[in-house]
Parts: C-alpha cells; sequence; structure tokens
C-alpha cells in the first residue's frame, strides 16, 4: 500500500463506524472508494448524475443546500453525506456549496451495499442517522407551525393606512370598504399611531365625540411594532406583556408593511409555553406567580421536543423571566404606589441575550432619573429586593456575584451607571473586563423605555477606547478550549470522580466573549449572540465562513448543554461527559473546540496587536 493510501486508512479508520469495526472494513472502504477535489469552480458535479455514493469529508468544508436554498447542514472533516438516497433510493435533491475547498473520499453504492450487509454495525450507524434527520425535519416543520414562522409570511394584506388630518369617519369607512378592524396612521410613509375597531366604539361614539375630528385625535401614538423577520412568538410574547390586540408589522427601515391581530397569532398555535406567559403577565399575586413558576421545567423539558433549534429554548426561558419580572414590578407598585420618578428595569447576561437554561441565574439592575431625590432612592431599594427576592422564590437563582438590583451598585441614575461603565472602558483591570463581560450584554425588560434610551445614547459614545477592545481580546485569550496534545479531551472530575468537560465555561462563553467585542467594534445594538452575528455579516470584520463558524458552534454546544440538563446527566450545571457521546458527536466537539480557539488566536491578532 502506497503511503498516500497508508493515510487515508488511516484517517478511514478513526471515524465512525469504522473505529467499531474489523480493520478488514475500513481496508474495503478505502481500495473501493474514489478521492475527488472539490472547489467552487468543480461544485456543481457533485451529487449529479444517475450513480449514487456515500460521501466523507476529508478536508474542507461543505454546505448542503436544500432545493429552496436554505442550508441543511454544513459539512467538515468527518462528516458523511449522500447515504439517504442509499438508503432510500429515492432522487437527490439537495446540492453542495463549497465554503472551503477539499478532498472528498466516494463510496460507489455497489461497495456501500456490500459493507452495510457484510457489517450490521455500520448499517445501523447509518440508518439511524438517517432517522435523526428526518426527525430533525419533523421537528423543524412542527416548530414552524407558529414558532418559528416570520411575521411576514403570516400578513394576508399589505399596510392598510390613513393620514392623520384625515376625519374619523374616513378612517372608519377605510376600514370598512377593506374588511380590517384597524388602520395604520402615517405620515411621510413613517407610522404615527394606530386606531382599531375598539377606539371607535370607546373613544368616539361612547363619549359623544365628533366623528368630523381629525382620526390624529383618537389614535393610539407611537405603538408597539414587530419587524418583519421576527418569529411568530415574539409577536406574541409583545402583545400579551403590553396587553395590546392590534402589532404593526415594519420593515428594516421602519416602512409599515400590514397588521397583525392577536386572532391571527391565537389561531395558529394552542401553546403552553405561551398560555404560560399569558398567565404570568396577568397573575393577582406573588403566591400565584410562585405556582406558575413551578411549571416552567416540566414545560421546557416538554417543549424541548418539538423544536429543532434550541436557541429557541433560551428565547423562551428568557421570555418567562421577563413576564415574572413585569408583573412583579406591577404587583410592587400596586401595593407601594407610584414610584417617585421615571425608572427602567434592565437585565444583563444570559437573559439579556435571550439565552437563559434551567441552570441560569439573575442579572438585573435598576436605571432612575438623574433629578432622583435622596429620600427617593429607597422606593427603588425596596422594589429591587421585593422583585429579586421573589424571582429567586420562582427558581431563578440568586446571582453569585451580586449582580441583582437590590445590590446598591446595580441601582442609579442614567449618570450613575455612564460613569461606572466609563470607568471600565479607561481602567481595564481584570475586575474591569469581568463586568464588561457581564453588563454589556444589556435589554430593557419594562418602566420607561425612553431613559433606557438615553443610558444607551451615552454608552455609545464612550464605547470607542482601542485600549478596552485591546483589553477585552487580551481576557478572551486567557480562557482555553479543553483539548490538548493529539486531539484529546482535557477532562475535569467531580467529587465522586465523574469525567466532564465544561460547555460553558469553556466553550460558548468564549464564542460569546468573541461576537461581543466583535458587535461592539462595529456599534451593534443586539444582545443576542445568534442576532449579533447576522448584524456581522453587514460588516468586513470578520468573513462570512468566520461567522458561519461561530454560528454553527454555538448551535452545537447550546443544543449539547440543553439537552444535558434537560435529561439531567447527574453531572455539574453545564458540563457533559465527553464519552457518553457518539464518536459522531464527539468528533464534531473536537472540531467546535478547535475553531472557537482559532477564533480567539485571530481575535487577539486583530485586537491585541493592533491590526485593525
Amino acid at each position: 500500500m502506497t503511503a498516500e493510501l497508508q493515510d487515508v486508512l488511516s484517517f478511514v479508520s478513526k471515524q465512525s463506524p469504522f473505529n467499531e469495526l474489523p480493520s478488514a472494513c475500513a481496508h474495503y472502504f478505502v481500495n473501493h472508494a474514489e478521492v475527488v477535489y472539490l472547489t467552487v469552480h468543480n461544485q456543481g458535479d457533485a451529487l449529479q448524475g444517475e450513480e449514487r455514493y456515500l460521501y466523507l469529508v476529508r478536508t474542507g468544508i461543505f454546505d448542503l443546500v436544500d432545493v429552496s436554498g436554505e442550508v441543511v447542514t454544513r459539512l467538515s472533516t468527518g462528516d458523511y453525506f449522500g447515504y439517504p438516497s442509499l438508503l432510500t433510493g429515492e432522487e437527490i435533491q439537495n446540492q453542495l456549496e463549497v465554503q472551503s475547498p477539499g478532498l472528498i473520499l466516494m463510496l460507489p453504492q455497489a461497495s456501500f451495499d456490500y459493507l452495510r450487509h457484510e457489517y450490521k454495525v455500520l448499517e445501523q450507524h447509518f440508518v439511524r442517522a438517517h432517522k435523526k434527520r428526518l426527525l430533525s425535519s419533523h421537528y423543524k416543520e412542527r416548530s414552524k407551525g407558529w414558532s418559528e414562522r416570520k411575521i411576514s409570511k403570516l400578513m394576508a394584506k399589505s399596510a392598510v393606512v390613513i393620514e392623520p388630518q384625515a376625519t374619523i369617519v374616513e378612517a372608519a369607512k377605510v376600514m370598512q370598504s377593506e374588511g380590517v378592524s384597524s388602520v395604520m396612521v402615517t405620515e411621510d410613509g413613517c407610522l404615527k399611531g394606530v386606531v382599531t375597531d375598539r377606539d371607535l366604539r370607546n373613544r368616539v361614539l361612547a363619549s359623544g365625540l365628533d366623528p368630523l375630528m381629525p382620526v390624529s385625535s383618537i389614535m393610539t401614538p407611537e405603538p408597539k411594532f414587530i419587524f418583519e423577520n421576527n418569529r411568530v412568538f415574539s409577536a406574541l410574547h409583545l402583545m400579551l406583556k403590553h396587553n395590546i390586540h392590534h402589532l404593526p408589522v415594519l420593515n428594516e427601515a421602519r416602512v409599515p408593511l400590514g397588521m397583525v391581530t392577536s386572532t391571527d397569532l391565537l389561531r395558529l398555535q394552542n401553546s403552553d409555553p405561551v398560555q404560560l406567559i399569558g398567565q404570568l403577565y396577568k397573575a393577582s399575586s406573588t403566591q400565584e406567580l410562585k405556582l406558575l413558576a413551578k411549571e416552567i421545567p416540566v414545560l421546557l423539558r416538554s417543549f424541548s421536543n418539538t423544536v429543532e433549534d434550541f436557541s429557541f429554548v433560551g428565547t423562551l426561558l428568557s421570555g418567562l423571566t421577563d413576564a415574572l419580572m413585569s408583573r412583579l414590578t406591577e404587583l410592587f407598585v400596586k401595593q407601594h404606589g407610584k414610584a417617585p420618578c421615571s425608572f427602567s428595569w434592565i437585565c444583563f447576561g444570559s437573559q439579556a441575550r435571550e439565552e437563559q437554561t434551567l441552570d441560569s441565574d439573575q442579572d438585573n439592575g435598576l436605571i432612575f432619573s438623574n433629578d432622583i431625590k435622596p429620600a427617593e432612592r429607597d422606593y427603588f431599594a425596596s422594589l429591587g429586593e421585593f422583585v429579586t427576592s421573589h424571582l429567586t422564590e420562582c427558581g431563578i437563582r440568586a446571582c453569585p456575584g451580586n449582580i441583582m438590583a437590590s445590590n446598591e451598585q446595580c441601582r442609579g441614575t442614567v449618570d450613575e451607571w455612564t460613569a461606572r461603565f466609563h470607568h471600565w472602558i479607561t481602567s481595564p483591570t481584570p475586575q474591569a473586563m469581568l463586568n464588561c463581560k457581564i453588563f454589556f450584554d444589556r435589554r430593557y425588560i419594562c418602566g420607561d423605555h425612553a431613559l433606557y434610551q438615553s443610558f444607551n445614547a451615552q454608552m455609545t459614545e464612550i464605547s470607542t477606547q482601542e485600549l478596552f477592545f485591546a483589553a477585552m481580546a487580551t481576557d478572551i485569550s486567557t480562557n482555553s478550549v479543553p483539548i490538548g496534545l493529539f486531539q484529546q479531551f482535557k477532562l475535569q472530575r467531580s467529587k465522586d470522580k465523574s469525567k466532564y468537560v465544561d460547555l460553558k465555561t469553556r466553550g460558548i462563553a468564549i464564542i460569546n466573549d468573541l461576537v461581543r467585542v466583535y458587535a461592539l467594534k462595529c456599534g451593534i445594538k443586539h444582545a443576542n449572540t445568534q442576532a449579533r452575528l447576522k448584524a456581522l455579516k453587514s460588516h468586513t470584520i470578520l468573513s462570512t465562513s468566520d461567522i458561519y463558524n461561530l454560528r454553527d458552534c454555538w448551535r452545537f454546544l447550546t443544543q449539547l448543554r440543553l439537552k444535558s440538563q434537560i435529561t439531567e446527566q447527574q453531572l455539574p450545571a453545564n458540563c457533559i461527559n465527553p464519552e457518553m457521546l457518539s464518536s459522531l458527536e464527539r468528533h464534531q466537539l473536537k472540531e467546535a473546540f478547535h475553531l472557537i480557539k482559532q477564533a480567539q488566536q485571530a481575535c487577539v491578532f486583530k485586537f491585541a496587536r493592533g491590526s485593525l
């Protein structure tokens, strides 16, 4: 055997399922397989023709794309494709797109059939892989029934609009002729307000208002809205949170596209999670909230079986925590009276990123107006203690680092918060970098949104220090992935001698840190990691392949992490034992850590060495 064939044999022998079979199986594969070097120039030849093959990626990165142009999966070293058609005889529909040129081993169908009949373990491996793909597609279709669908796909009508100076009676006639229950009031193409049939009843007929008055006199000004690419779940959450029934849909340029109603959305789903969020917002007491919160873990375990994208579980959990915080605030105000000045609840960390898990703790704070009087601060100290203590009783753990509004250091005016951030940015000590990791992932929950916007505007002005970005990149490099020499896992051991890898600290957190520093550098306002990566496509600071790699690694590690929590594997939180994974999953985990390490090194080079 030539040195080249020996190298291929060594590679194949390490791949699942060949590493579990007699060496003769790998020898047969190598002796009957063809080797093709695929580039963007010959990618159209792959998966074409009447002959079917089992494909094994030797080197390179490839996207498997379906007929609609959606990426089914990303393939890299050690990944197989082509086996569904070999097992079922169905025609190949997918196409292959080369992201990075590389070698592919191609085993003809006749040779594959021989191996699958000769070695049942091999056949079972690919049958299970095929079932997993079918199950994934099934879950994806089920989830797209409501939660995953984009709002833009639900609008049956284009925007029905009217000018502010039009009369009330003209608005009523437009609604009647268009057969709608609401109309958007626009000026120069911008949304100014909304008028609904309820407004016509309550604000016009019941009040005896002159129907010849301008429609602007009865509209709801500055209404809540949603962007066209948001998901149905986000619209439902927004409606439940603010008790609204009509939600304008805008494009990214904030031009009105149409309207969705609560009836439209509720008709599409019969979801326990959405029902639970609605019940949380309407709970009449803290005791009722605690009873409802007990349903969350059971609900999540059930709901996780219906979604293909596990990152959506984080969105759902964060939505539930948002609802708890908002309702607890309302109950406090009901008991203690109106706040002495305007304020905003904000959250940090995983809740801000909408990436919570069952093990996530609290990270929150309060902003209040600069004109607050010293005596009025006691009100917010009580509010902070009330909400955070009851969140703990509802199952949301207290933050070990005391990043909660019950802590005086997590309450303050807009100017006080800005001063804290300015100090961290201009004096990037290790503690300051830790604070930045937490506090730079932030999101508004409830209260005065204008106050939060004012704070964000000041933050945009001060987040431009090159020294700060260099310090963040250097800090990111101090956390290493758990891969040692010869691509072996560096395992930790618990007190009972169980072996594990910490997916959060040694993987997901590193990706979050990397994406955060790039997003801050580009002025991206999103807190969510996936949203930040999507926004980074519009900038040149990262290549498209790097963005896709970070996205895929994050999704893979998040799925393993949530699966571990849901199945309760009796390991420390956020950890898995790699030996409990399939050989394919172990391979993917090693590849993910390898890509993260490369991204860390690139980040240090770009920021810490001043290459930007």
